[in-house]
């Protein structure tokens, strides 16, 4: 193993930068050239067939099966066109990543030729094997069929020289068995939601979408480092490795000069997510060493999450041409910062105004401020559920620490928007308002763009920070599909404004004034959401005791954190939208819990392996080496000069088999308590046995590797080190 360390290293020392082919144009000449966009729609299909699709895609109108065909044949002709052979049903299993099943453009003729291919049929709909995918109990495993159906809202396209075309997956008895499904209902429900709340303000809105613009954290490996790390190539982090002497501390990565080879990855991976369409914006190194992030400009919900999908799978693939591996892990390596995926939400009107952003006019202003304060009121409502949309066992290494937000839910706003709510909920009474009063409120509303931009900053320790246009949900973890907390966060907003508006028409039917009935509607729900509201830092003791006060729940364990999947609230809320039924909410919560069992299952298993089979063993030959000098020693020198010299080294073999001890005696229990673990059929207690039981052995074993590592003669240490992985260029 030492040897297959040093391997690597040379390997990495002899590493060029790969020369990546700039295209000869301009990158708004190549947007989007592998995606069957409107503008190849126009070219490949009649113009009635493209209205039709375009009606699917603004109002989800359904593709009678004659245009199905005409746009099946647009697409093989397109696609064909550009060198393509097979074609595939692109969608996102419960499995946390995405699918695809190729097929080619033929059919045999029955004379002995074949024909290139692709029915409307088979682009509505294909029937691929469900049985191996996780479903949570709601269909059995001999029980194969689960369908594939076309989602028109987001364009196919073509990778690796195949059509991909996204759809949604659902089982033969039409349960969700994907991400994407229940986030096309939940972004319908908040459509009609918003759109009503619009009309009190603008009568021309019709249309209100979701939009999302993610942050993509990730940490660069060179790829023979990473091959000589089986506990990275198998679990995605690093299972032991002593912190090295330099890492984060100088705060000097941090917005630095990006690395060469890390530049030209990066250059590499936008030119190829450019012809997908994806608008990668921004690119720069992060905190912690060979840590970097990505960002696109902001996009329609549903298609942001399936291009950060995308792009997950393109940079993996790309990084290999440039002798990389991308970690997405959420905390590859202890002690420095882990990686997240910010999601930056808002809503947005087919009239051009993003709802969460203040405008040029007190009437404007008051639209902001409305679905500001029902945003705040939503999170507050639904604090538990979101954490559970978010909590994983890789995210539990990250959330709390010093650089990721606390598993308290809370929502920064900055101090001059809890000035303005605070004022309003001083001034507005249930009384009817004197002219003045209005008008006195209105003027200082009117202020908010005037001041918001100076006195808005960002506070890195909230989950959910308003960041001047969007709320920025900081707690998703670099890993994740975005489609589970979006989910569920439209939906807790859309629930909300249903709430204000029937709240809203009542004082108006009962004779108030509109705009009175809007302001003391808002005061409740600002009085009520209160608590969630916090300025402060989120990392304090002080907090999580203020917290507490609050009545704010502090759910740190993955599993605990889970249970709200399946609350009372949530089930209601979810049979409410049509979004969820109860069996499909409980097949969720049953997958995720199986899942953080086999993620602790086999670092345990990974992590027994290398400590018996890699580290002893090094160890050991280094301590042989030590009893040999020791003999030497005494051979040479008298006794009393003997006693003062090997003094030292007997204290470090003494160490040495104490550490080995304790790892074997720990290796050993941990192997058993896996065992109990195991032959407990019920899930719930499995995943609470390895929680409690098995869990705390990772570090506990961790602890004396690491201190054997800066024992052991270096040259001979099995596994790369802290130093290499971090700070390989």
């Amino acid at each position: 193993m030492a040897q297959i360390r040093f391997n690597a290293l040379n390997a990495l020392m002899s590493r060029q930068p790969v020369n990546v082919a700039q295209p000869a144009k301009k990158t708004s000449e190549y947007f989007a050239e592998n995606v069957f966009d409107q503008q190849n729609m126009r070219e490949y299909l009649s113009a009635e067939a493209y209205d039709t699709v375009k009606d699917a895609i603004d109002n989800g109108a359904r593709i009678p099966r004659k245009f199905a065909d005409q746009v099946s044949s647009g697409m093989k002709a397109w696609a064909i066109s550009k060198g393509v052979t097979h074609y595939t049903h692109w969608f996102h299993p419960l499995t946390g990543s995405t699918a695809e099943k190729h097929d080619a453009f033929f059919e045999p003729t029955g004379t002995g030729g074949v024909i290139e291919s692709f029915e409307g049929a088979k682009l509505v709909q294909q029937e691929p094997d469900a049985s191996s995918f996780p479903s949570g109990g709601l269909r059995n495993t001999f029980e194969a069929r689960g369908y594939t159906a076309w989602d028109p809202s987001s364009p196919a396209f073509i990778f690796d020289r195949t059509l991909c075309i996204p759809t949604i997956f659902v089982s033969y008895t039409g349960e969700a068995l994907d991400y994407k499904t229940p986030l096309l209902k939940s972004l319908a429900v908040l459509n009609d939601a918003a759109v009503d709340i619009c009309q009190y303000y603008d009568k021309n809105v019709s249309k209100v979408n979701a939009t999302l613009g993610w942050e993509q954290e990730y940490f660069l490996v060179d790829s023979a480092l990473y091959m000589a790390r089986p506990d990275l190539m198998l679990t995605g982090r690093t299972l032991m490795g002593h912190a090295s002497a330099k890492d984060q501390q100088l705060e000097d990565h941090y917005f630095g000069t990006i690395p060469g080879r890390a530049s030209a990855f990066m250059r590499d991976f936008e030119i190829e997510g450019y012809k997908l369409g994806i608008p990668i914006k921004t690119r720069h190194n992060e905190v912690a060493p060979n840590q970097f992030e990505c960002a696109p400009v902001y996009e329609e919900a549903n298609l942001a999450v399936d291009h950060n999908m995308l792009l997950m799978d393109l940079m993996k693939k790309v990084a290999r041409r440039h002798n990389f591996d991308v970690l997405f892990h959420e905390k590859p390596f202890k002690g420095v910062n882990g990686s997240g995926k910010h999601n930056n939400w808002s809503m947005a009107t087919d009239t051009g105004v993003n709802l969460l952003s203040p405008g040029k006019n007190p009437k404007s202003n008051m639209q902001f401020l409305t679905f500001m304060v029902n945003t705040i009121k939503a999170v507050h409502e639904h604090a538990d559920l979101l954490r559970a949309s978010i909590v994983s066992g890789s995210n539990e290494h990250r959330l709390g620490a010093s650089e990721a937000p606390p598993s308290i839910m809370s929502v920064f706003i900055g101090d001059y928007l809890t000035k303005v709510l605070d004022e309003l909920e001083q001034r507005v009474t249930d009384k009817k308002m004197t002219p003045d009063e209005k008008t006195e409120i209105k003027l200082d509303i009117g202020r908010i763009p005037e001041i918001l931009l100076d006195n808005t900053d960002r506070n890195r320790t909230s989950p959910f920070a308003f960041t001047g246009d969007r709320f920025e949900f900081r707690a998703v973890g670099s890993n994740a599909n975005c489609a589970a907390p979006m989910t569920f966060l439209t939906l807790a907003v859309a629930d909300q404004l249903k709430k204000f508006k029937v709240e809203v028409d009542k004082k108006i039917e009962a004779g108030v004034k509109k705009d009175e009935a809007i302001f003391q509607v808002l005061k409740k729900f600002i009085i009520a959401s209160k608590p969630i509201r916090f300025e402060g830092n989120g990392y304090s003791e002080e907090w999580i005791k203020e917290a507490k006060k609050r009545k704010l729940t502090n759910v740190k364990e993955t599993i605990k954190a889970l249970e709200s999947l399946v609350s009372v609230s949530t089930k209601k809320l979810c049979k409410t939208h049509n979004i969820f039924t109860e069996r499909e909410l409980e097949a969720r919560h049953d997958i995720k819990v199986v899942h953080y069992t086999k993620k602790l299952q086999i670092e345990s298993r990974v992590l027994g392996d290398l400590a018996t089979n890699h580290i002893i063993p090094t160890v050991y030959k280094y301590q042989n080496q030590l009893i040999e000098n020791v003999k030497g020693l005494k051979q040479v020198l008298d006794a009393k000069d003997f006693d003062q010299i090997a003094s030292i080294q007997l204290q470090t073999i003494k160490e040495i088999s104490g550490r080995i001890a304790l790892i074997k005696i720990k290796v050993k229990n941990m192997v058993e308590e896996r065992k109990k673990a195991n032959a407990i059929d019920d899930i719930y207690e499995k995943a609470r046995l390895y929680a409690e039981d098995v869990k705390p052995y990772l570090s506990e074993i961790r602890y004396h590797i690491d201190h054997l590592e800066m024992i052991v003669d270096n040259e001979i240490w099995p596994l790369p080190k802290y130093r290499e992985l971090l700070f390989a260029r």
